[in-house]
């Protein structure tokens, strides 16, 4: 049964938002709600503004690539007893059918009046992914904003000042991209020569990642022999 405060704030986002809300979930107690990514400006003006919402703080903005979502590099459950996963051959990146779009910006968004939370989600079908910047709204968006465009590419309209903020100024591509490749396109040295910091091509080989795996079962749980003390 759905809490009664969240079943309120569902029905109250369905009449203000109208056409720019695609739809709606509830996992864990969260409301996660989809909007049209060309109202987002309208969407987050009518959330802040209306005295049954209020939502005056935005706690979190971030970027999504659902690029090869689901898929896998690795396999863990099915390994060996060795503790270790065993790689598999690297899978083609491709978007799942269901996904409405390759790129999401996701808003988490509260209420200090109210005290609830509310998540917005928008997907972006455009390359390079671009959507309206909120900063106008909520200024704590605009180094959010920032940080998203450098990790994943997606561009802000009308942000203020829409700079790179993490990598360097004449980085390569965005990281978070899952199609950028681990070990990156360039690395930098100090040439003795120039008395400089050179780019040059990268030299490490990229591969798939062997992670160890760490099980729950009686292999960590049980106490190994001997370590009980024999006093």
């Amino acid at each position: 049964m759905m809490d009664p405060k969240i079943e309120k704030l569902v029905d109250l986002i369905t009449g203000r938002l109208g056409s720019a809300l695609v739809s709606h979930s509830v996992a864990r107690g969260e409301l996660t709600a989809i909007v049209v990514a060309d109202e987002i400006v309208s969407v987050a003006r009518t959330l802040r503004d209306t005295d049954e919402l209020a939502f005056d703080q935005l706690s979190d903005l971030a970027g999504v690539d659902y690029l090869s979502f689901g898929q896998a590099d690795w396999q863990t459950n099915s390994a060996s007893d060795s503790g270790f996963s065993r790689g598999v051959s690297e899978l083609d990146a491709k978007l799942p059918e269901a996904t409405p779009g390759r790129f999401a910006v996701v808003y988490h968004l509260l209420s200090l009046r109210h005290n609830c939370r509310i998540r917005l989600k928008a997907y972006l079908r455009d390359e390079p992914p671009r959507i309206d910047s909120i900063v106008e709204i909520w200024p704590s968006a605009e180094w959010y904003e920032r940080e998203a465009f450098d990790l994943f590419g997606i561009l802000f309209d009308s942000h203020p000042d829409l700079r790179r903020i993490l990598t360097d100024y004449g980085f390569i591509g965005h990281p978070f991209r899952k199609d950028f490749p681990l070990v990156g396109h360039v690395e930098v040295r100090y040439d003795l020569d120039k008395k400089r910091v050179i780019y040059q091509p990268v030299t490490i080989e990229n591969r798939v990642l062997v992670p160890r795996v760490i099980r729950d079962d009686e292999r960590t749980s049980q106490p190994s022999r001997g370590s009980e003390s024999d006093a």
